[in-house]
């Protein structure tokens, strides 16, 4: 006995997938195993070029089905097939036996496969070349580019081409050529595209209720010669309306009657491929309201904007966002009335062109699109920032007012033209009125001891401009009583410039200074500061180095501008400051010399702040050397005032070289010399000449009273040798004189 042989029930090719589907008989018996081994041949010599083996489970029906994918096309060679199945899984059944799918055989021509297949871009694919009988291949082509051919059975010749590329060339084709012995040549194309993508962020709304609108990310985006056509479709599944055809990534249909929650997929099917999203939504959640502009009505600051709400919409909150370019975003809240809104857009630039755009959102879940922009320019404004300049004349009652103004046109959207300036002031009861072109900016008013309110305003075209007033207090001889407080310096700043607070000051404080600093004339320069803040930083890059600069400071209180402070300082000192002139003839004793000089140490010309004086003293003659620290050294004069000074412990009669220089805060200036000698001191050259005197007196004195003794010694040691002839009368006379 042996085991039954198990046969193939059914063979199906499908060409354009390359597949083999086997079908086969399952005896469910217990006789029968479930192990399968299935072989898969080529050509009529049926070549092995597959074997496995399959584990068959229970099934629903008698028939097992099993599918093979082919790296070759079925119409190449033929194709055959047969199975076993194994007792036990031990115990082999004889085979089956073999069943053929036929390859496609030439008659007149060389035939190629595949041919117009659509192939998936980066996988593998091989090509053949089917020749008549009789007919041998000789070379085969792809898109001019020779391969090495392989030998399918004895007359089919193949080509193997690893990841495929979508061509570059307008006409998206593989051209195949086969080439035989004959010379003739075959041609066959092929196409390469890439699958469909699943689609991504899908999602969909509605502006009225009655048409729905779904968007998704179609992904990677197709040539427009790419033969891989797709279909986009959609289908709501819970009712029962037919396929909705739809755009690459979008698709618009009808709303349901009466169905609040959809459960919608969007398919995307190509030749390559199948993707499938799904995507669930109450309608109610996503109305995104579509708006339309109605009016623009622009001002000086602000602009009233108004939009239409369209559709046929019932929500009762309604929330609209505004934003303009420059950035500023305005939401508004409420329900429209007839689906009218209106916003006014504050704090905007004057004579500035912004854009708006605006969109709004329903029930808080779904906001609206942008609306496209819309242009509007802000009117123009003129603000004039007024200061003043008052100069005592010799009548104390008489003043001399300069009036000056800076005018500030905020935004560019258009030129500004500025007429000119009605200035107008009340005098001894009587109002003045003056006009001013508008290349003017200031004005010269004699006015008296008294307080004076001024006002000026600039004349327009088109546009508003407020007046700028100003109060002139009386007159205040205090003012003159201020002493300046230096300011310290610093090469990397400029001028960091802080006062007392003033509890009076309610609108701020004005810094005024001149252009030039304190040279002649002032060109007057003025800088507001808000109120609540003491401090002002002036950059460096505004002011001269080495050039003095004086600060003053006005408490802006309800009726006058009062000065505060005056400050005065360098954005930057120098040492370059010049010499003092030394008077002569200098005073001198035999140790000391004291010098004096004429230096004005507040001149305002100076380029930097004078902090004392250096005296340098050098001796001067051939035994001392230049320099060195034993014959040179320096006194300091601190005191900035004090313009003398007495170097003491000098030599007498020794020639010194005095330097005076003057001290800042970066060293010292340019130097004045003068050189001088110290006189003798006669005392002591009297005391030199008579010590030796004194001292041989005072030993004769001692010595007189022993002259007898001495006188008889000194013969002893000056006797005179026998034979010399000294008469004794010359000896007593010369012991007299010693």
């Amino acid at each position: 006995w042996e085991l039954p042989r198990p046969s193939i029930s059914q063979l199906q090719a499908i060409s354009d997938k390359q597949s083999l589907l086997v079908s086969w008989l399952v005896n469910h018996s217990g006789l029968v195993g479930n192990i399968y081994e299935i072989q898969i041949s080529r050509t009529e010599n049926h070549t092995v070029i597959y074997n496995r083996n399959i584990s068959v489970f229970s099934v629903d029906s008698d028939e097992y089905t099993w599918t093979w994918a082919s790296d070759l096309p079925l119409e190449c060679v033929d194709h055959s097939v047969r199975i076993r199945h194994f007792y036990n899984q031990s115990v082999p059944s004889p085979w089956s036996n073999w069943i053929t799918n036929y390859g496609a055989q030439a008659k007149d021509s060389t035939e190629i496969f595949p041919d117009e297949r659509m192939l998936r871009e980066g996988t593998s694919a091989m090509f053949c070349c089917v020749p008549p009988r009789g007919v041998n291949i000789t070379s085969m082509t792809l898109n001019n580019n020779k391969y090495s051919l392989i030998s399918i059975g004895a007359r089919v010749k193949a080509i193997a081409v690893a990841n495929l590329t979508i061509p570059t060339t307008i006409i998206k084709v593989l051209s195949i050529s086969c080439s035989d012995a004959t010379g003739k040549i075959s041609y066959a194309w092929n196409y390469v595209s890439f699958p469909p993508q699943k689609p991504r962020n899908l999602s969909c709304a509605t502006s009225d209720m009655t048409t729905v609108i779904c968007t998704w990310d179609s992904g990677r985006k197709q040539h427009p010669h790419d033969r891989n056509k797709r279909t986009h479709t959609l289908h709501i599944e819970n009712s029962d309306q037919a396929p909705i055809k739809c755009e690459e990534s979008s698709c618009t249909f009808l709303a349901v009657p009466q169905l609040e929650e959809y459960n919608v997929n969007v398919v995307v099917k190509d030749q390559l491929g199948e993707e499938t999203e799904s995507y669930s939504f109450n309608i109610s959640n996503r109305v995104f309201p579509v708006v339309e502009w109605d009016r623009v009505s622009p001002g000086v600051t602000d602009t009233t904007v108004s939009w239409i709400v369209q559709g046929n919409l019932t929500q009762p909150n309604l929330l609209c966002q505004v934003t303009t370019d420059p950035d500023s975003i305005t939401e508004l809240s409420g329900t429209s009335v007839s689906g009218l809104c209106k916003v006014k857009l504050e704090h905007l630039i004057p004579n500035t062109r912004y854009s708006a755009r605006v969109r709004c959102l329903a029930n808080g879940r779904l906001w609206g699109e942008w609306t496209q922009q819309i242009f509007f320019t802000t009117y123009p404004l003129v603000t004039l920032d007024v200061w003043r300049r008052i100069k005592q004349l010799s009548d104390p009652n008489s003043r001399q007012l300069t009036l000056l103004w800076i005018p500030h046109v905020p935004g560019s959207a258009a030129p500004v033209n500025i007429q000119g300036y009605i200035v107008q002031w009340l005098q001894e009861g009587q109002n003045w009125t003056e006009w001013k072109d508008s290349e003017q900016t200031q004005a010269e008013v004699s006015i008296g001891p008294g307080q004076y309110d001024f006002t000026v305003q600039a004349v327009l075209h088109i546009g508003s401009t407020p007046p700028a007033h100003i109060t002139i207090p009386q007159r205040d001889d205090g003012e003159n009583l201020l002493v300046a407080k230096r300011l310290s310096s610093s090469t990397a700043a400029g001028f960091n410039l802080s006062w007392e607070e003033q509890d009076t000051a309610t609108c701020g404080y004005t810094v005024e200074w001149c252009v030039l600093g304190n040279a002649l004339p002032c060109n007057l320069q003025w800088m507001k500061v808000p109120e609540g803040n003491n401090t002002l930083f002036l950059p460096a890059r505004n002011f001269k180095a080495g050039c003095r600069f004086t600060f003053n400071i006005y408490a802006c209180t309800e009726n006058e501008h009062r000065l505060l402070e005056i400050q005065t300082g360098y954005s930057q000192e120098l040492k370059s400051v010049t010499s003092p002139s030394l008077v002569e003839p200098v005073q001198s004793t035999s140790s000391s010399v004291t010098l004096e000089w004429r230096y004005d140490e507040d001149d305002p010309a100076h380029p930097a702040f004078i902090t004392g004086y250096l005296v340098t003293v050098q001796e001067v003659g051939s035994d001392t050397l230049p320099g060195h620290a034993a014959n040179l050294f320096s006194v300091s004069v601190a005191d900035h005032h004090r313009k003398s000074v007495t170097i003491e412990n000098l030599q007498q009669n020794q020639e010194y070289a005095f330097s005076v220089s003057a001290l800042t805060k970066e060293g010292p200036g340019q130097p004045a010399s003068i050189t001088t000698r110290t006189r003798t001191n006669n005392s002591a050259h009297l005391a030199k000449v008579l010590t030796p005197i004194f001292l041989l007196l005072g030993c004769t004195i001692l010595l007189w009273p022993q002259r007898k003794t001495l006188k008889s010694w000194l013969k002893d040691m000056f006797a005179y040798p026998a034979g010399m002839n000294i008469k004794i009368p010359e000896l007593d006379s010369f012991l007299s004189e010693v």
